[in-house]
Parts: C-alpha cells; structure tokens; sequence
C-alpha cells in the first residue's frame, strides 16, 4: 500500500462516487474560458474551463462540450468559433454564459468576417476553424485550428477546488 498524506483519501473513479471524483478534478487550478460561436438562432457563448494546447504545427486548441448542454449541438456543429480567456475582472461574463448563451447585454464584441461574435478587452483570444470532433464519454472534444490570436495584459481569472481564485 501507498503511503498517503494525512487528509488524502483513496478512491476508485466510478459514476458513483462523482461528486469525489469532481473534487478531486477540482484540485487542478484552471483559466476560465468564453467559447463563442454562430448558432443556429445568433451569437451564443458558454462558459468553459476545459481548453489548453494541442500542438504548435499545425496551431492547435482543444476544448470539450458536455452532451448535456442544450449548446452541444450547436458548438460540435458550428465551422468556426473562438476561445476567449478572461481577466480577472470579468467574471461576471463566466455567470453570464454559464446560465444564457444569448445573452450578450453589456459585452463589447468585435466584428468578425466569420460571423463568430468576438469579445472586446480580454486576456486573450483564439479564433478557430473546427479541425475535429471527437466522442469522449459523456463529452466531446472540440479541436480548433487557430487561425488568429489576440493578447493583451491582465491577471486571469482562476478557478480551484470549486470557486474563484486570485492570482
């Protein structure tokens, strides 16, 4: 048997034991994301914290849609979209798009020639064309070739171990 810290606990991952499982991911300090795309009834967003890099050569994101969302369709079906990465000031937009996709009300967007609404001001951007798709239990994984990049200064906004962190 492991020797294990005091205050750890053990456990074998299983649907019944997701709110452990759940902590335990938690664990894992994370940046917070807006995904925006063209949906099939405007502009929508959603509050993701599943991104990081996939590879320099070709540029490539990755990010992952749980199928439970009522915009799963939508992003697994949209040609582009964008990854946008907040300061630290802007977690009001993380509840925003976590509970409305439409709602874009006090958010400055940027025109885009592919119709993927762009928010003005964050940490960075990064606008894609959908390279694949792929099943990954009961979530699917969204790669993106990155096709421009924008970055500006700030602090991110966090999360860990269920709330929001300051850097």
């Amino acid at each position: 048997m492991v020797d294990q810290p005091k205050g750890s606990s053990h456990l074998t991952p299983s649907a019944e034991n997701g709110p452990e499982l759940r902590k335990a991911f938690g664990q894992f300090a994370t940046g917070v994301t807006i995904v925006t795309c063209n949906g099939t009834n405007g502009p929508m967003g959603i509050t993701a914290n599943s991104f990081t890099s996939v590879s320099m050569d070709p540029p490539l994101i990755l990010w992952s849609a749980a199928k439970s969302s009522l915009r799963h369709d939508s992003f697994t079906g949209a040609e582009y979209f964008a990854i946008h990465v907040l300061k630290q000031e802007q977690k009001s937009f993380c509840e925003i798009f976590s509970k409305d996709s439409y709602d874009f009300d006090g958010v400055e967007l940027h025109p885009c020639p592919k119709n993927v609404p762009l928010i003005k001001n964050v940490l960075a951007r990064f606008e894609c064309v959908t390279y694949a798709i792929h099943d990954a239990g009961d979530h699917t994984l969204i790669l993106g070739r990155l096709t421009a990049v924008m970055v500006s200064e700030g602090k991110p906004l966090i999360f860990s171990q269920g709330k929001f962190q300051d850097v």
